[in-house]
């Protein structure tokens, strides 16, 4: 069996730098407190908690003076200064894409453009965003969910930075016939856009795509969906331990890909079990 590697594949340069900010802070105390998971990988974060990171889900589960950590995905304005006043330090480990991501809701709203985010409401990233708009905003899953209250109106559109070009490209188009004035930031990240068009050149080369990756990772699903679209079929694992031998029955190649917040660690594991297999 023939075992080809997408590339680029794995960890990108905001997860990375968030996991190495983290470790940094770790060696000088030895509790740090996550407000939501840092990243989208069980299996890092397990490694991180052995270390003496804690993840809570509330400001109040924070000790005082504590050091806190900000995850890739961002938080409000109105959380950082909950977390300054409470903590003795709080490390910004918010993904530069994300935090340009903030910056362009900003300066849409106080232009007066309804802000319009292609995503999913119900993600960290997108709730953080949503927190730097001061006047009307809507999240937008896909062209279809388009509200008709925002029909007519001024509209800013973007993107959750882990969003399928496809979706967002639909999305803008729709509003061409809805809105007398857009004005559209690309804000999908360079490094999804990079895996995802790597996933695509090679689901023309494989027969089966194992995509490897947290199963509350956004970007990690949206590999996922596009295989499937390639209708090559595709095993979505979080490590090597869950591989089933019986998906490889009649597939002369497979390719691998992961999410941006899949660590080395796990892609070595899962190639070495392969090679083993």
């Amino acid at each position: 069996m023939r075992v080809i590697t997408a590339d680029p594949i794995g960890l990108c340069f905001g997860v990375r730098r968030a996991i190495n900010m983290l470790e940094q802070e770790l060696q000088k105390n030895s509790r740090v407190y996550s407000l939501g998971s840092p990243i989208h990988n069980p299996q890092e974060i397990a490694r991180l908690e052995k270390l003496g990171l804690v993840v809570v889900d509330k400001i109040d589960d924070i000790p005082e003076n504590s050091a806190a950590f900000v995850r890739t995905h961002g938080a409000t304005p109105q959380i950082f200064e909950q977390l300054e006043k409470k903590c003795s330090s709080v490390i910004d480990g918010t993904c530069p894409f994300v935090k340009t991501a903030q910056e362009r809701a900003q300066s849409l709203s106080e232009e007066n453009y309804t802000v319009v985010i292609s995503g999913d409401k119900n993600h960290p990233e997108v709730q953080a965003i949503m927190g730097c708009v001061k006047g009307s905003s809507a999240v937008v899953s896909g062209a279809s969910e388009i509200p008709e209250t925002l029909r007519g109106k001024r509209c800013g559109i973007m993107s959750q930075t882990t969003q399928k070009v496809t979706v967002f490209s639909e999305l803008v188009s729709a509003f061409v016939d809805m809105s007398p004035e857009i004005k559209v930031y690309n804000t999908i990240c360079k490094a999804t856009l990079a895996r995802q068009e790597s996933l695509k050149r090679l689901t023309s080369d494989v027969d089966g795509i194992i995509v490897l990756g947290g199963h509350d990772s956004a970007n990690t699903r949206n590999l996922v969906r596009i295989a499937e679209d390639a209708s090559v079929p595709v095993l979505w694992i979080e490590c090597a331990e869950q591989l089933e031998r019986k998906w490889f029955e009649g597939k002369e190649s497979i390719g691998i890909a992961a999410g941006c917040s899949t660590p080395d660690w796990l892609i070595k594991q899962l190639i070495e079990k392969l090679q083993k297999m």
